[in-house]
């Protein structure tokens, strides 16, 4: 016999998966719209670009000269093109739910064999290889606390022993206070940084979407997904760069 209360829970469990989807639907869309432009905006919308990446790739350490990398929120590649110039000969697979992002990843990487694309919702992708590492960068802020500690968990289970996570991503500040500091200075910076009114305009509207967490909290998180060494190695404002080792 099905209860009523039972009844109410699935309706409101059901009710949430939409506004889930819907809110993924927007991210492809906004994602679709710019994939053509987003490389050459990233240095105007990260203050800290070069430091960002470079440091990410820095501590992307592992005892193989061919490592299985897993980049989740790929986007056009940006992450795993700073990785391949440290690892050439590394197998790559390249996870986003935009196409076209994807599409323009391809295009870069189109003289590399070492890499698979997948264009689906790594949140909820069934995943069945293992990876010497899951990286992604500025990406997994779009998911919910609840996912983003999920995301977490699956990385754990989707590494070899010894195997690492890096997440280069936005986080939300300390307190009120920092939080709006931090979304002060990066305005100030991107509005200096010659981009057009319009596509200022349009990273606005993009920044409505994010669900960034403390970097407090997704510590606490790495851990209690069983990493250890978790560890904060870059902060730079809101933009900070996350790493956990898997050594079971």
């Amino acid at each position: 016999m099905q209860y009523k209360g039972e009844k109410a829970v699935r309706r409101k469990s059901c009710h949430g998966c939409k506004i889930l989807e819907k809110k993924m639907n927007e991210v492809q869309k906004r994602f679709d719209d710019i994939s053509k432009k987003y490389d050459e905006q990233r240095k105007k919308f990260i203050p800290c670009f070069d430091d960002f990446y470079r440091l990410s790739v820095s501590v992307a350490s592992v005892n193989r000269e061919n490592p299985d990398i897993l980049d989740i929120g790929a986007g056009t590649g940006l992450l795993s093109a700073f990785l391949m110039e440290r690892y050439p000969e590394a197998s790559f697979t390249l996870i986003d739910i935009s196409e076209k992002m994807l599409d323009v990843a391809k295009d870069r990487f189109r003289s590399n064999s070492n890499v698979k694309y997948v264009v689906a919702d790594y949140s909820k992708y069934h995943f069945v290889e293992k990876y010497d590492m899951v990286m992604s960068a500025l990406s997994i802020h779009h998911l919910e606390d609840e996912e983003k500690k999920e995301i977490y968990k699956k990385s754990y289970s989707l590494l070899k022993q010894n195997g690492i996570l890096i997440n280069a991503d936005q986080v939300y500040g300390e307190t009120p206070f920092i939080e709006t500091l931090n979304k002060k200075i990066w305005r100030q910076y991107i509005e200096d940084s010659g981009l057009p009114e319009e596509e200022i305009l349009a990273g606005y509207e993009r920044i409505k979407l994010d669900k960034e967490a403390t970097l407090d909290q997704q510590m606490n998180w790495l851990k209690e997904a069983g990493f250890c060494d978790v560890s904060c190695i870059y902060k730079f404002y809101h933009f900070a760069v996350m790493f956990g080792r898997k050594i079971v």
